[in-house]
């Protein structure tokens, strides 16, 4: 019996399993990069991190300086790329705890350059190119008012020759990869190996270039390039409808739950929850749960959401509380306190998938995944629960 009123329960052996059906589906020899950065899209960055490396991936990528150290400091010791900007007085953290920095602009590179030569020491580091998605790296997209490719070509030139830098890697980022039209996407590679090119004429190369995020490591073997990047997909979620359709094959691996914590048999007419802004049509039962917007819930789902009891559908009525939500369950026979009750996931033949939440809020299933808060413990499990086990 699982001691929590709410918890999420995460699969390593769908994490796993993924792991292993990305990579069967890689083309020459790519090695894959596992993305772990927001707390592993919410399912746990260090118990994630060390099932995709026990899967087959060879390295990791987070978002922030403070995601690669708690894995350091959970003993996970392999390549870790860190995406985001890392301020330079950290810079003796890069180099301490050996991670590899991403750099995507001359003078943040220069300021990193100079932390570590004042130590006599490098920072790794991967140069980031933008082919486009206009948010990060060296400015590499057409323009009718420069040589983008020279332009780009000479930046990264001038980072890999700092003394203080090891340019180990180069990557840029697609923008719409997941899209139905791959045209961009392959526009964006394109760009990518124009400028490599115009690099190795300088006689710049790297050991690792990369490109390809979920949906191009799924739909377009051309970007695999050295290694690739999954996110989203090792969880279970396909990034587009065309990688869902690919053959692929992907299990999620969150399920949430809350227990069934307090039930009131109440009359037509009464009002639900803050601002009274819902009454019941007829009699019913309304149970209370003990999760809500604190909990990643979104209060959008005020009146809009759906969760499972024993494979009934029982719809959220009035507001989402910051620590509960009130739930209908008037058609479930019987009803009892202690009751799981399936927020997204699967439980035996219940679905209730969270691309449906994200439906519902007009989102993506990236935040609603990442959204589940801290203080909702994670139980982890190898494989079908068992039968009593929750």
């Amino acid at each position: 019996m699982i001691p929590y009123d709410v918890w999420a329960e995460i699969d390593l052996a769908a994490i796993a399993q993924n792991i292993r059906n990305l990579r069967a589906g890689l083309t020459n020899n790519a090695r894959l990069m596992a993305v772990v950065k927001a707390n592993a899209y919410g399912h746990g960055a260090v118990a994630v991190a060390r099932q995709a490396l026990a899967a087959g991936a060879e390295c990791l990528a987070v978002a922030r300086l403070a995601e690669a150290l708690e894995l350091r400091y959970a003993g996970i010791f392999c390549p870790i790329l860190i995406f985001g900007h890392t301020p330079p007085e950290m810079a003796g953290k890069l180099m301490d705890f050996d991670l590899i920095q991403t750099v995507y602009a001359y003078a943040d590179a220069r300021d990193l350059d100079r932390r570590a030569r004042a130590d006599s020491r490098t920072i790794r580091v991967h140069v980031k190119i933008d082919t486009g998605m206009g948010r990060l790296g060296v400015a590499g997209w057409p323009d009718s008012s420069r040589d983008a490719c020279g332009d780009a070509a000479e930046e990264v030139a001038a980072i890999c020759g700092l003394p203080g830098l090891n340019a180990e890697g180069v990557y840029t980022h697609f923008a719409t990869a997941d899209s139905p039209d791959p045209t961009g996407a392959r526009r964006q590679l394109e760009m990518f190996l124009q400028i490599l090119s115009a690099l190795e004429r300088r006689g710049i190369t790297f050991s690792v270039r990369h490109a390809a995020n979920s949906a191009a490591a799924i739909n377009l073997p051309e970007t695999h390039l050295d290694m690739v990047r999954p996110g989203i997909s090792i969880y279970g979620c396909y990034p587009s409808r065309e990688a869902e359709q690919s053959g692929v094959h992907l299990v999620p691996a969150m399920s949430l739950y809350a227990r069934i914590v307090h039930l009131k048999t109440v009359g037509p007419g009464f009002a639900v929850s803050y601002g009274w802004t819902e009454q019941t049509r007829e009699k019913t039962v309304i149970a209370t749960v003990p999760i809500g917007y604190a909990d990643g819930y979104d209060r959008h789902f005020s009146s809009r959401g759906q969760m499972s009891l024993r494979g009934f559908p029982v719809p959220v009525i009035g507001r989402v509380c910051m620590d509960h939500t009130m739930i209908d369950v008037g058609a479930v026979p019987d009803p009892a306190c202690g009751e799981p009750v399936l927020v997204f996931g699967a439980r035996g033949s219940q679905r209730l998938a969270v691309d449906h939440l994200a439906g519902v809020l007009g989102t993506i299933h990236y935040e609603i995944l990442s959204r589940i808060s801290g203080r909702i413990p994670r139980v982890y499990r190898f494989g079908a629960p068992k039968r009593n086990d929750i």
